[in-house]
């Protein structure tokens, strides 16, 4: 099997209308400020591919922000957390392909360098400690809750956990995006990978993030959606290093060794299609969420199937 592998803003790109004989349907699409979205979504936002009659506004904005707008229904489509699709079920359905999703890998706790210990981190070690969380609804967390619930969060904006570690205001740090790979270099050491971890218990993928689209669009425009977006996806990994230069810009100043080890991380075979391992990975992480009474109701995922 192959590697299963800026600031938040509120920054909108817009691209004209293609020449149609009837006007293209607007599209309002959020994604987070990463490579790996960046990286996605690069054939649409340069329109690199036929747009099917559709034109794409763009929300870019951090996945917390991203997952509070679909709690209200706000976008047409976009990325969301899976922690967070158990609360918008209802409304949106899962694109089968656009999935973030850790192959014994995923978001990691990290903690100053004098903490690390020779044993394995065990669940009763998180008792009592003060957490950075990068968001209520992000799967991180729902994952670190499965691991060990009895902890103190502190919900801090993803891109200030380091400091928030380093100064004292928490005493362990969650990390998504590409903290997971430059962690060390802000002076930390890894105490736990949840990937890791998730597959130990499992012998299953993580998916992390989604790609859900409206269900009142009707039938039509959602297949029609949903196949645009999946060209797009493929047409970046069949032209990569165009893509992996346009997703750079969004990269937080890693290199362009480091943006392509993260983009390779979680844009791969999953997000053409999340296959079966990973359909079973989601399904298996909204049971255990509802299970240990971390999820309101239990959710099976809804997915938009393309003939």
């Amino acid at each position: 099997m192959g590697k299963r592998a800026l600031t938040p803003s509120h920054l909108c790109l817009r691209w004209g209308p293609m020449t149609t004989a009837t006007a293209p349907r607007l599209i309002r699409v959020g994604h987070s400020p990463d490579p790996d979205d960046a990286f996605m979504f690069y054939a649409l936002a340069k329109e690199k591919i036929p747009m099917r009659g559709f034109r794409v506004e763009h929300l870019i904005e951090d996945i917390e922000s991203l997952n509070q707008r679909a709690m209200r229904n706000e976008l047409e489509v976009t990325a969301v957390s899976c922690h967070a699709y158990a609360y918008i079920a209802d409304h949106y359905l899962v694109k089968r392909a656009g999935a973030s999703v850790g192959f014994q890998y995923g978001p990691i706790l990290v903690g100053r360098p004098m903490e690390k210990t020779q044993a394995p981190l065990t669940p009763k070690d998180l008792r009592g400690k003060r957490i950075a969380i990068p968001g209520r609804l992000t799967t991180a967390y729902l994952v670190l809750q499965l691991f060990e619930k009895e902890f103190e969060p502190v919900f801090i904006p993803f891109d200030q956990i380091f400091d928030a570690v380093q100064t004292g205001k928490a005493d362990l740090g969650l990390i998504i995006h590409e903290g997971q790979i430059t962690y060390e270099s802000h002076g930390f050491q890894k105490l736990l990978d949840l990937g890791v971890w998730w597959y130990e218990q499992h012998q299953l993928p993580l998916p992390l993030g989604l790609d859900v689209i409206r269900r009142d669009l009707g039938t039509e425009t959602i297949h029609a959606f949903t196949r645009l977006f999946k060209e797009s996806v493929e047409y970046a990994l069949a032209h990569r290093a165009e893509a992996l230069e346009y997703a750079l810009q969004y990269g937080r100043g890693i290199s362009a060794q480091l943006g392509d080890q993260f983009v390779g991380m979680y844009v791969n075979d999953f997000t053409v299609e999340l296959g079966r391992e990973g359909q079973n990975g989601l399904t298996k992480l909204l049971e255990l969420g509802y299970q240990k009474g971390l999820l309101p109701k239990l959710v099976k995922p809804a997915f938009v199937e393309l003939s």
